[in-house]
């Protein structure tokens, strides 16, 4: 056991995050023209969820009628909340559906999470400077800033698997959200890695919540929970809170030895912008990733089998190896985070209804008895190659296949989907179809005149890229 007390070097780890934070300028066009597409599939997504009152019921002050001046506001709500509530609200709203971007490796996630930081502090920013005739930050900031959270967590996720400890991939969002948020503060380098040394030190949720028997709602708001510890830790920082400069690495009590099975954390490649070109967007299903695909396969089988259910004798999901560790369940399923993270019931949908939306996973959908006879034919194999594959930094792919087999010996065709509308490999295809999501999504929210207010601005780069802060979050509120 190290029983010195002198200084130490700092942590590389945290040197790095915090010079690329600081210092790295991002010259990709791509990134900047996706982070924009992920900014409006995020908020769209938050919109959406606003219509599920499990949802609403979180959302607000600690306090009832707190006043917070210069306060961020909640998109489609009247909340003007202190920056950290408010990235909770934020980050609640985007992810409680389970359909904003997603990256996978090692570790998965939803980078799109620290969205709840990022533009509960920038509205804050530009409330204050306005307040004070100083000039507000734009949203080409905001994107700048989502695309160094989006790399921070998909570069760690590439090689460092949370989930094989037991801990929650909401850990990297908490990482991520507090470096950026404490650059935007105008936090030093010092403060950045006292910021980040407190974050990883800090408590890390245990995955139990997303598994059998413990599967629940938690799942939808534990981001919104680790974006506004992100911008707590940030705006201690900048008061000169002190951090802790191994706060991985130090023997015994360091992350690394207390949870991390005494490996180091590493970064999977230099930080730039790859996670922002290659992030997946959920275009077509809420449902996990690892099942998007077997989404697809079902939809396509659905005229095919849906008038011929009492026929099926099994049913073939082939998939890799984390859909398996994560989405392969059997038995009970009680409430819809069970069931939107089970490869079974999604797959089961798809063929009964030809599409799947949010309201699928809701209890009077789930007591369709034919939803469970379904299930309890279906066998679900890995193919070793879709493992590999999706391990393959270029691929990444997440392939399904489903087949049908008969009680007559006849069967469907295998039908098989190697990569999601969402993937990169799909980009033009997926485009359009995202921006009819946004559209569908705000139309539950608002009433047609700010809708279409909406769109002339989001559906110009430029137009929304130099438009203060404070105006662009004005357009989404009640």
């Amino acid at each position: 056991m190290l029983k010195t007390n002198e200084q130490v070097k700092t942590d590389v780890l945290l040197e790095e995050i915090a010079d690329y934070v600081l210092h790295k300028e991002i010259k990709s066009l791509e990134a900047f023209q996706t982070a924009r597409y992920v900014l409006l599939d995020t908020i769209g997504c938050g919109m959406l969820a606003l219509s599920y009152p499990e949802c609403t019921k979180l959302l607000g002050p600690i306090v009832p009628g707190t006043v917070v001046p210069n306060g961020s506001r909640v998109p489609g709500t009247s909340f003007e909340l202190d920056p950290i509530r408010a990235a909770f609200n934020i980050g609640c709203i985007i992810r409680w559906l389970d359909y904003n971007d997603t990256w996978l490796a090692a570790e998965w996630g939803h980078p799109s999470d620290n969205l709840g930081g990022i533009l509960a502090t920038a509205d804050y920013i530009s409330r204050v400077r306005v307040a004070e005739g100083k000039e507000p930050l734009a949203v080409r900031d905001v994107l700048e800033m989502m695309i160094k959270a989006h790399e921070i967590q998909g570069v760690l996720a590439l090689e460092n698997s949370l989930n094989r400890v037991g801990l929650d991939h909401v850990m990297f969002v908490k990482i991520a959200t507090t470096a950026v948020v404490t650059k935007m503060l105008g936090g030093t380098r010092e403060e950045i890695i006292n910021a980040l040394s407190n974050a990883w030190i800090d408590t890390v949720s245990l995955r139990t919540y997303r598994h059998a028997p413990n599967t629940g709602s938690r799942k939808s708001w534990a981001a919104g929970d680790a974006t506004s510890r992100g911008v707590q830790l940030a705006m201690m920082a900048v008061k000169g809170e002190m951090g802790y400069p191994t706060a991985l690495s130090a023997p015994n009590w360091g992350f690394q030895d207390v949870l991390f099975n005494k490996k180091q954390v590493t970064l999977g490649r230099p930080l730039d912008s790859y996670v922002m070109e290659h992030v997946l967007f959920k275009v077509s299903y809420p449902a996990e990733f690892h099942a998007q695909t077997a989404a697809e396969c079902a939809v396509k089988l659905h005229r095919e089998v849906v008038n011929r259910l009492d026929d099926i004798a099994s049913i073939t999901i082939t998939t890799h190896e984390s859909a398996i560790r994560i989405i392969d369940k059997e038995g009970p399923l009680h409430n819809p985070a069970d069931r939107d993270h089970c490869l079974q019931y999604i797959t089961a949908i798809g063929l009964l209804k030809g599409t799947i939306v949010a309201d699928h996973y809701e209890n009077e959908v789930a007591s369709d008895s034919r939803i469970d006879e379904l299930r309890s034919k279906m066998k679900v194999v890995e193919n070793k190659q879709y493992s590999e594959d999706y391990l393959d930094p270029k691929k990444r792919s997440i392939a399904n296949a489903v087949q049908i087999h008969f009680k007559d010996g006849t069967q469907t065709e295998e039908v098989e989907c190697e990569y999601p509308l969402g993937h990169r490999f799909r980009r033009d295809e997926a485009i359009p179809k995202v921006k009819e999501k946004f559209s569908t999504n705000i139309k539950t929210r608002f009433p047609l005149k700010q809708q279409k207010q909406i769109e002339a601005v989001c559906y110009n780069q430029e137009e929304l890229e130099s438009m203060s802060v404070n105006e662009f979050v004005q357009l989404f509120l009640i």
